[in-house]
């Protein structure tokens, strides 16, 4: 099982520039690798994968030396990168690879972090390798042997570093637990089937008015300028916040949840075609779902604890005594024609789920 912690970073003005060069120079060479993909394959009509890339990285850095203080296998890691976007292309998952600007390539990687001795020898700092000893701030513990791998990231004006981590998972607790099934929505972020309404933060609508102030100064600006440029960064900045709160509140809330349950179950929600919904796919987006889910399932299984998806079909159009209860989402209130139960169908549909669950591993 794989495990990412999230540390925030603090080079210094050398290292940053270091950083900053060596996010340029990867950048330059993602876009060489996909114009050479382009060009092969319209003079031969075959594409190059990435051991055939691989194999030029040498020649490559023979006739541009700046390349010489990068490491070779964060060089090695932009091919891999783009290989995994032809990849998803081929797999009809995402659209075809796109030249990259420095606005949409911020991180570099590296992928042997495991090999390198020194990288956590010195307490309270990272070494990245070419650039030196960086102060990073562990807000949580880790074990550094289990580290394999290390990306940086350039995020709303500040530098972390995610650390992959391999562990393997603990086994499930024989002890006797409680079950809950979570229904997720709009009107509330989550109702759990024992009753309990969580509502819905709303990072982004909060700060939606102030974020399109500061649009519309930055579309004010001349392209190019200095100005542009610190308009650009406080819309990072802001969003850098939000996305920062999100994360925030989903983590305290899905340990809240795992810490009290020992079966959890969700609907197995497909998100991406749900935000198609022109009206519902910015709050749909706000509410961070899916990550909500990841959140669980990752938290349980480290804990011992079950965690399962459900189909999601029919559980807001049925009864717990299982009569047809048909309603659109305008509908609020459940309530059964046949046993006469009227609930907030958000709270019935929490129930559905938990009694799908529970039969799932009878």
């Amino acid at each position: 099982m794989q495990i990412t912690y999230r540390f925030a970073i603090h080079p210094t003005n050398k290292q940053q520039r270091k950083m900053f060069h060596t996010l340029k120079l990867c950048r330059k060479l993602y876009n060489w690798a996909l114009s050479e993909r382009q060009r092969v394959y319209k003079e031969t009509g075959k594409g190059l994968n990435y051991t055939q890339q691989q194999n030029i990285i040498p020649i490559y850095k023979k006739s541009h030396q700046e390349y010489k203080g990068i490491q070779s296998q964060v060089l090695q890691d932009v091919l891999h990168r783009l290989d995994f976007a032809y990849q998803r292309f081929f797999a009809k998952e995402a659209g075809y690879p796109r030249f990259k600007d420095r606005n949409h390539y911020t991180s570099f990687t590296y992928p042997q972090v495991d090999e390198v001795k020194k990288t956590f020898s010195k307490p309270g700092y990272i070494y990245l390798s070419k650039i030196g000893f960086v102060k990073m701030t562990a807000h949580r513990e880790f074990i550094p042997s289990l580290i394999s791998r290390a990306n940086v990231k350039f995020h709303g004006g500040k530098w972390y570093v995610n650390l992959t981590a391999e562990v393997e998972a603990p086994p499930i607790k024989n002890t006797i637990g409680n079950s809950v099934g979570i229904d997720v929505g709009l009107e509330f972020f989550a109702v759990l089937s024992d009753g309990t309404f969580i509502e819905t933060p709303k990072h982004y609508r909060k700060v939606e008015k102030k974020l399109a102030k500061l649009q519309r100064q930055l579309s004010r600006k001349v392209k190019g300028s200095n100005n542009r440029g610190k308009a650009k960064a406080k819309v990072a900045k802001l969003h850098a916040k939000v996305a920062n709160q999100r994360k925030d509140f989903l983590h305290k809330t899905s340990l809240s949840i795992v810490k009290r349950y020992k079966y959890i179950f969700v609907e197995d929600l497909k998100v991406k075609n749900m935000a198609k919904n022109k009206k519902l796919a910015k709050s749909i987006h706000d509410a961070g779902w899916s990550m909500f889910g990841s959140f669980l399932e990752y938290k349980a299984i480290q804990k011992g604890k079950v965690f399962l998806k459900v189909p999601p079909q029919g559980t807001s159009q049925e009864c717990l005594c299982g009569a047809s209860v048909p309603k659109d989402l305008s509908v609020r209130i459940h309530q059964c024609h046949v046993c006469g139960l009227v609930q907030p169908r958000d709270l019935v549909s929490a129930k559905l789920i938990e009694r799908r669950g529970l039969a799932m591993i009878a």
